[in-house]
């Protein structure tokens, strides 16, 4: 028997055209696919005809199977001969619970690599035209889950998040906008603090939308922004308005 493998795979930020050639190798050469709910599905048409694809994706409340199953039904796969891809969305080892699979794999014995993806956080945020970082402004920023914005257990360090960092960016934050808000402000953040809220960043369904920590919830309720969306927190959201502000003056100038 042939010995089969386990390649964790960043798909990258949504765009198909942002995976890596490495990652995009070892899909053309899978002999099973598990993919998640953020992988953009056109990277599938360059697995091989006969590979089996596995959809094994999360939405928020709603799993398609435990997490527990993926990792089961990654490792028979793999015991059995094939080479198999875990493809996921962004990057595996950002919130992906690419760790959890890595370790699952390593316990059972099974070779394994990690083939790392453009976040979200840095894909959608240079799709948008914001910089996480930007000379004068900005030379720090944390990626954090706002799925853990109230949680008992390990609650997020609002007073650090608030004033530690330039810039924060925030995952699974959309339904929790509110909370994070008003964490935000009750630990002393400006409410004149500019903020950008990202849905389907990086893909043909890419909406951007602005505002302020003070009027940022009532903002996304107007636009009605949904999931998948990342929230984007400090100066750096200001660029993105200079460099529309620069780009219609030029347009201007030439008209």
């Amino acid at each position: 028997m042939k010995q089969g493998s386990i390649s964790i795979v960043g798909a990258g930020p949504g765009d198909p055209e942002l995976i890596t050639l490495k990652a995009l190798r070892r899909i053309q050469h899978a002999d099973v696919i598990l993919y998640d709910r953020l992988v953009n599905e056109e990277l599938l048409d360059y697995a091989p005809g006969d590979a089996v694809r596995i959809y094994c994706g999360k939405a928020p409340g709603l799993h398609s199977m435990p997490q527990e199953t993926t990792e089961r039904l990654m490792i028979r796969h793999a015991a059995a001969g094939s080479h198999v891809v875990r493809l996921k969305g962004g990057d595996p080892f950002v919130f992906g619970r690419g760790g959890e699979e890595a370790l699952s794999a390593a316990a059972a014995g099974i070779p394994y690599e990690v083939i790392p993806g453009i976040t979200s956080a840095v894909g959608a945020a240079a799709s948008a035209g914001i910089p996480l970082t930007h000379r004068g402004v900005a030379a720090s920023f944390a990626i954090v889950t706002g799925s853990r914005c109230q949680t008992q257990d390990s609650p997020l360090r609002w007073d650090a998040l608030a004033h530690g960092v330039d810039t924060l960016v925030i995952y699974m934050g959309v339904s929790k906008l509110g909370e994070i808000r008003k964490e935000l402000l009750v630990h002393g953040k400006d409410p004149q603090t500019p903020v950008a809220l990202i849905e389907n960043g990086t893909t043909v369904r890419e909406r951007i939308v602005t505002g302020t920590l003070g009027n940022i919830d009532k903002v996304a309720a107007a636009m009605k922004i949904s999931n998948p969306a990342i929230i984007i927190i400090g100066e750096v959201v200001q660029v993105r308005a200079d460099l529309l502000s620069l780009q219609e003056a030029v347009r201007s100038q030439i008209g």
